[in-house]
C-alpha cells in the first residue's frame, strides 16, 4: 500500500466517525463481536499461514494466545462496555454543588488509531490493542509485521469480509511502508516493538503531535530467593521461556540466583526441559526462531559469550543434532549462561530466544542494585515468600512495567490490570478498562452554578479588598 493510499483510507476514516457522532454500545459490541468472529471463523488459516512463516510454530500454544486470548478478551470488554461509557462524577467545593454546579469526566472515542504489529505474535498484537480501540468507540489501521507476510496477507484478506475500511483497515508491506504508517496523522499510534526501532517511530510521530502507547520489552529479570521452591520456579520458568522459544517481550531475560544455589538451579532447569520438552528437534510444541536473521543474532550472542570464556550449559535432552533442519525451520537449543559480565552481548540486549544467562548474588542489596543500574524492564518477577520484608523490599526498590511473584507473565494475563512499560520499556497501557481509556479522551466538563459566584465574592476586576481577602484565602 502507498502513503497516498494510507493517507486516503485515513481521511475517509476521520470524515466518517465526524459524520457518524459518537458510537453507542450497541454499535462498538457489533465491531468487537465481528473481530472475534473473524478469529473464530478463520483460526485455522490463521494459524497455517503463522507456522508457515516461522517455519515452525506450536499450534496448540499459537491457538491459546493469538485466537483464545482475544476472543476471551472481547467477552469480558462485552460485560463491563457500557459502564465503561458512562459519565464519571468529580467532586466540586460544596457552596458550588449546592447552588448547581456540577462536574463530571465524559469519555469520548479519539478518532483513528494506528497499531503497528511485531513479528512475535502478529495476530494477538494486533488483535489486542483493536479490542481497547474499538471498546472506546475508535476506527483504526493496522500494519502487521513484514517478518510474518503470510499473516499479514490473511488479515489484509479477511478484515475486508468483516470491516468496513472506514473501521479497520490493514496495510501491508515493508519497512518503507512502516516508516510511512507511522507519520500519518492519527489520533493515537501503538508500536510494539525494539526500543530501537521505537525512536524512529517516535521521531515520525512528533511531525503530528500524535500520542504513543509504546511497548517495547527489554530484559526483564528472574529474582530466585533462597527461600524459593525451586523446582515450582524452575516449571514456570522453562515453560513460558521456551513455549514461544523465547520470542516473548515478557520472557525471563535472565535469572539472579543465590551463589550457593547455582549447581542445584542448573541441575533443575535441565530436569525441567527434559520434563516439559524431552525433545525439541521434531517436537511439535517447541517452537523456530522466526528467521535466519534472528537465528543468526541469537548465534552471535551464543558465540559472543563463548569466545569470552563464559560457560555455557547445553539443554538437549534427546541429544539431537540442529546442524540439518528442514528448509525455513531454525529451531535452536536451549542453553545456559553462567555469570557472563555485563559486556556481552546476552547482557547487553533483548535476548528474544531460549537462552538464559544466569547470574549469582550474596545479599538481596546486590540484586536490587543490580537491577537498577540497567533500563528499567517491562517485567520483573520474585520467587520466594509472597509477603514479608524481602519481597516489598524488591517490590518498593525497583521501577518495572509489571511484576508477577511466584510466576511468570502471570500479571499480563490480567485483564483489569493494566500492561505496559516505563521508561526505556514503554510508555502507556492498555487491556481492559485501562485500554479504553488509553484509546478515550477523559474529557473535562463544568457547568456553572446559578449565581456568579466570582462577582459575590469579589474575584473580577476591578481588583479590591474582596480579591486580596479571596487571594488570602487560597493560601491558607
Amino acid at each position: 500500500m502507498t502513503p497516498d493510499q494510507m493517507r486516503q483510507i485515513l481521511d475517509r476514516q476521520k470524515a466518517d466517525f465526524l459524520a457518524g457522532g459518537l458510537p453507542d454500545a450497541k454499535t462498538r459490541l457489533d465491531r468487537l463481536d465481528r473481530l472475534a468472529a473473524l478469529l473464530r471463523e478463520n483460526q485455522q488459516v490463521l494459524l497455517d499461514s503463522l507456522c508457515a512463516d516461522f517455519g515452525h510454530r506450536s499450534m496448540e500454544h499459537a491457538r491459546l494466545t493469538e485466537i483464545a486470548v482475544p476472543i476471551a478478551e472481547v467477552r469480558a470488554t462485552h460485560k463491563h462496555i457500557e459502564a465503561w461509557m458512562r459519565d464519571e462524577k468529580r467532586p466540586i467545593p460544596l457552596l458550588q454543588t449546592l447552588l448547581g454546579g456540577r462536574a463530571w469526566i465524559q469519555y469520548q472515542p479519539l478518532g483513528s488509531v494506528g497499531v503497528i504489529v511485531p513479528w512475535n505474535f502478529p495476530i494477538y498484537l494486533a488483535m489486542g490493542p483493536l479490542i481497547g480501540a474499538l471498546a472506546a468507540g475508535n476506527r483504526a489501521m493496522v500494519k502487521p509485521s513484514e517478518f510474518t507476510p503470510r499473516v499479514a496477507d490473511q488479515l489484509a484478506a479477511l478484515f475486508p469480509r468483516y470491516f468496513d475500511e472506514k473501521e479497520i483497515a490493514v496495510a501491508t508491506g515493508g519497512a518503507e511502508v512502516s516508516a510511512a504508517f507511522a507519520e500519518l496523522p492519527f489520533d493515537h499510534l501503538v508500536f510494539t516493538g525494539a526500543g530501537a526501532i521505537a525512536k524512529h517511530v517516535m521521531a515520525a510521530a512528533a511531525k503530528n503531535l500524535v500520542p504513543l502507547t509504546l511497548e517495547l520489552g527489554g530484559k526483564s529479570p528472574v529474582i530466585i530467593s533462597r527461600e524459593a521452591d525451586l523446582a515450582d520456579a524452575a516449571v514456570k520458568i522453562v515453560d513460558f521461556k521456551l513455549s514461544n522459544a523465547g520470542q516473548t517481550c515478557i520472557n525471563a531475560d535472565y535469572l539472579l540466583v543465590p551463589e550457593e544455589c547455582l549447581e542445584e538451579t542448573i541441575k533443575t532447569l535441565q530436569q525441567t526441559v527434559a520434563k516439559l520438552f524431552p525433545t525439541l528437534l521434531t517436537n511439535p510444541d517447541y517452537t523456530s526462531i522466526v528467521n535466519k536473521r534472528h537465528f543468526d543474532r541469537l548465534s552471535r550472542y551464543v558465540d559472543d559469550a563463548l569466545a569470552a570464556g563464559v560457560k555455557c550449559v547445553d539443554i538437549n535432552p534427546a541429544g539431537e543434532s540442529f546442524a540439518a533442519q528442514p528448509e525455513g525451520q531454525h529451531k535452536m537449543m536451549p542453553r545456559l549462561f553462567i555469570n557472563p559480565d555485563d559486556e556481552r552481548l546476552i547482557m547487553r540486549e533483548e535476548i528474544f530466544g531460549p537462552l538464559l544467562p544466569i547470574k549469582t548474588y550474596r545479599q538481596m542489596d546486590e540484586v536490587i542494585a543490580y537491577i537498577n543500574r540497567h533500563d528499567r524492564p517491562l517485567a520483573l518477577y520474585y520467587f520466594g515468600p509472597a509477603s514479608g520484608p524481602e519481597v516489598e523490599r524488591v517490590l518498593k526498590g525497583t521501577i518495572s512495567g509489571g511484576v508477577a511473584i511466584n510466576d511468570i507473565g502471570a500479571h499480563a494475563a490480567c485483564e483489569n490490570l493494566p500492561f505496559g512499560g516505563v521508561g526505556p520499556s514503554g510508555m502507556g497501557a492498555y487491556h481492559g478498562r485501562d485500554g479504553f481509556r488509553q484509546f478515550s479522551h477523559a474529557k473535562s466538563i463544568f457547568r456553572q452554578t446559578r449565581v456568579d459566584l466570582m462577582s459575590l465574592f469579589g474575584m473580577r476586576a476591578p481588583y479590591g479588598p474582596k480579591f486580596r481577602a479571596g487571594v488570602e484565602r487560597f493560601m491558607k
